[in-house]
């Protein structure tokens, strides 16, 4: 029987240590896809900052992306939610007055708002993405759907912000920053949604994280799996909980659960 395999990437799949995943995560995805396992991305990352997935490129199906606002497979775009424009206009007035780095996501593009150190030292230096965008008219990524605002933000004024949102639903996976999306977009959501796009049973999907955000696809998969890695919160959402992303996390979990 055929399961779709959804994967977060950061602490997931890709070590924040090395920035690579895992040999034996290689090793296993790929036996998993050979006996004919759908492999599916679940980040919150949008699709133009997913730059370190080249190792299994050639076997992934489809993405869930932006926290579920936007997955596709191939050139199939699956789901995609946008935000209201109110609640975008709340979230970057906010931003601009109290001067906190923002970043503001349509379907390709992004736009770093109020840049500063943090930024560099986590999205630059931890997450290794190099292609921020710190130019573009902010108007520039408005004329399209915004379907993910990123905001530098404690958990405070995380609470302060989300009180004012109507449609909007927030997650967060680092404690330095809190990812707002549109409501109901979430990776739960995302990972049905794709499930259904591949013919594929709820009963029959498996999901892998280890951040805040990945407790609704934890929850909604068939199994959940958390990574050795992952917060407290995030394990008690989980089926199984599996070794460190860099002791092997992934492999160890596939090969137990009889999927590759």
């Amino acid at each position: 029987m055929s399961k779709a395999l959804f994967f977060d990437i950061d602490g997931t799949l890709v070590s924040f240590r090395t920035h690579l995943i895992p040999q034996s995560a290689v090793d296993a995805i790929a036996k998993a896809k050979a006996l004919g396992h759908k492999i599916v991305i679940a980040t919150g990352r949008p699709k133009c900052i997913i730059n370190n997935l080249g190792q299994i490129e050639h076997l992934i199906d489809g993405y869930v992306t932006t926290n579920g606002a936007f997955c596709f497979a191939g050139d199939n775009i699956v789901r995609q939610l946008a935000f209201q424009e109110r609640d975008t206009s709340i979230i970057l007035q906010d931003a601009r007055r109290k001067h906190y780095p923002t970043i503001v996501v349509n379907h390709d593009r992004l736009r770093v708002i109020n840049h500063n150190e943090l930024v560099e030292r986590i999205f630059i230096k931890q997450l290794n993405i190099k292609n921020l965008d710190f130019t573009t008219p902010v108007d520039y990524i408005l004329r399209q759907p915004v379907m993910q605002i990123t905001s530098f933000i404690g958990h405070i004024r995380e609470q302060r912000l989300a009180y004012r949102l109507n449609h909007t639903t927030v997650g967060r996976w680092h404690n330095a920053f809190v990812d707002f999306t549109p409501k109901g977009a979430n990776k739960g959501n995302g990972i049905l949604a794709m499930a259904d796009f591949f013919g594929i049973r709820r009963e029959d999907t498996v999901a892998f994280g280890d951040g805040g955000n990945d407790i609704p696809m934890l929850r909604t998969a068939g199994i959940g799996v958390a990574m050795g890695n992952a917060g407290e919160l995030t394990r008690q959402a989980a089926d199984y909980i599996t070794k460190d992303i860099d002791e092997d996390g992934i492999a160890n979990a596939l090969i137990s659960l009889n999927l590759c």
